[in-house]
């Protein structure tokens, strides 16, 4: 069975969830079925079954297909770094930080861990779907492309283009970025999928005729805008939530600053009928709100300095309510924070922290990456942990009067757990199976989409060669 690609025509097309809606469409008629990304750039990441460390959409990808979780499904993941380095890890493990011009001049020696990851998974499945990123014809970029030209070449994948119309100027990406690739590749284009289109399908029917006849390139579905509050790959998917709460019981606010991450810990507020929840990026009154989330951050001093130079830092240490942080967040709360290995920073660095957890917080050489279940503030929790700091005596959790704070990502998964703690702020709190929500969620969303697709042309397409 042939590969397949998925190309966007620009960045935020859908990539990510069209991959992992094609897969489990393939999935649910008999094969097995892998998500792939060569090269991710992200400061979200989730710790794998195998104890390595790859991108949240490829972790979501697997979860949705019930597929093992490792290193091989995202071999190469950048992560923002100090000043212009970014921190490159290969292979489900940090190497080191890299000047993001040195990274690309140096691209060719992280072909071979590619390689070695696509075949480990081309040996173990019937279909890899590999997705790219951004545009695969950045034109001053295409012979530095992990993602998109060089996996399509090096393994002669079927690609499938997608395309937001909500963006706007859609005929001319699809026609430009069709044309613009190199000859050996337009022919290997199954089609195109017109994505996020909001209001009645038929209308862009002429569109579809459009493309056809005068592009000559398939349409393989127009796909529904429908809202999908789970698996948050970057800011921009972020920003796409949907909230329509009218009888909240609980305004959480949720602490943005410059290099938050993870903040999929979040998504079980979000997709909870009984909290309500706004990202503060900016000093503003926290009065309104019955909680504050400090939720994980690649670069925990710089955020902490932006805190006190916003004027949050002043709010957050006057706000008399719940407050609850998560890794970096939890981090910050610390008495006094030292980079002494300039493991975040261009040089060692102390900061003074919040000064809510009585201990220091160093930030040692050796990154924690651990998946496990926890006991944390009384609950079994599964989780995992993310981080360069290191406590002495508060190792995974801490709490005091109106707060808590820990290590662990995934703790707001936990119903239990979250049930309890927001019950605590208001007794009228119910709480609900996230799980459940989840499972429904993505079955509804694959279901909408695979309505629409034409699922025959794509299996015809790819199992050309069998």
């Amino acid at each position: 069975m042939r590969n397949i690609s998925i190309f966007g025509t620009s960045s935020d097309a859908g990539k990510s969830t069209l991959t992992f809606v094609i897969a489990k469409i393939l999935q649910d008629r008999g094969y097995s079925v892998v998500p792939f990304k060569a090269q991710n750039v992200s400061n979200n990441a989730k710790v794998c079954d195998d104890g390595s460390e790859i991108a949240i959409a490829q972790y979501f990808q697997s979860e949705v297909l019930d597929v093992p979780t490792s290193y091989h499904l995202n071999p190469v993941l950048l992560k923002s770094g100090r000043g212009n380095a970014a921190s490159l890890i290969v292979e489900g493990k940090v190497v080191e930080n890299k000047d993001v011009r040195e990274y690309y001049r140096e691209l060719d020696i992280l072909k071979p861990a590619v390689k070695r990851c696509y075949d480990y998974l081309d040996e173990k499945y019937d279909c890899v779907i590999a997705e790219g990123a951004g545009s695969p014809v950045e034109l001053n970029l295409m012979d530095k492309d992990l993602s998109n030209i060089f996996i399509a070449k090096e393994y002669n994948t079927k690609i499938i283009l997608v395309a937001n119309i909500e963006k706007g100027g859609v005929f001319a990406s699809i026609y430009g970025v069709y044309h613009l690739l190199p000859e050996a590749l337009r022919n290997n284009v199954i089609g195109v999928v017109i994505n996020k289109f909001r209001g009645d399908l038929t209308l862009f029917d002429k569109g579809v005729t459009i493309i056809e006849k005068e592009f000559g390139i398939p349409v393989l579905g127009v796909l529904p805008y429908v809202p999908f509050n789970l698996g948050f790959e970057d800011s921009a998917s972020l920003e796409n939530f949907v909230q329509k709460k009218p009888e909240a019981k609980i305004k959480v606010g949720v602490i943005a600053y410059p290099t938050m991450s993870n903040y999929n810990d979040i998504e079980p507020l979000i997709a909870d009928s009984e909290i309500f929840v706004e990202f503060i990026h900016s000093n503003i009154s926290l009065e309104k709100f019955d909680c504050l989330i400090l939720p994980g951050s690649k670069l925990v001093i710089k955020d902490l300095q932006w805190l006190k130079q916003s004027g949050l830092f002043a709010r957050i240490k006057e706000y008399k309510k719940s407050i609850f942080a998560i890794c970096g967040g939890y981090e910050m709360m610390f008495e006094k924070l030292h980079d002494k290995f300039s493991i975040e920073n261009s040089e060692p660095i102390k900061e003074e922290g919040f000064g809510i957890v009585p201990d220091k917080l160093i930030f040692e050489k050796m990154k924690v990456l651990k998946k496990s279940s926890y006991e944390l503030f009384g609950y079994e929790v599964d989780g995992f942990e993310i981080h360069h700091g290191k406590s002495e005596h508060f190792a995974l959790e801490y709490s005091s009067q109106n707060f808590k704070g820990t290590f662990v990502h995934g703790i707001l998964d936990n119903d239990n757990f979250r049930t309890g703690y927001f019950k605590h702020i208001n007794p009228n709190y119910q709480g609900f199976d996230f799980q459940r929500y989840k499972k429904e969620s993505i079955e509804t969303f694959v279901n909408a989409h695979a309505l629409q697709l034409d699922v025959e042309k794509i299996i015809e397409e790819i199992k050309d060669d069998i």
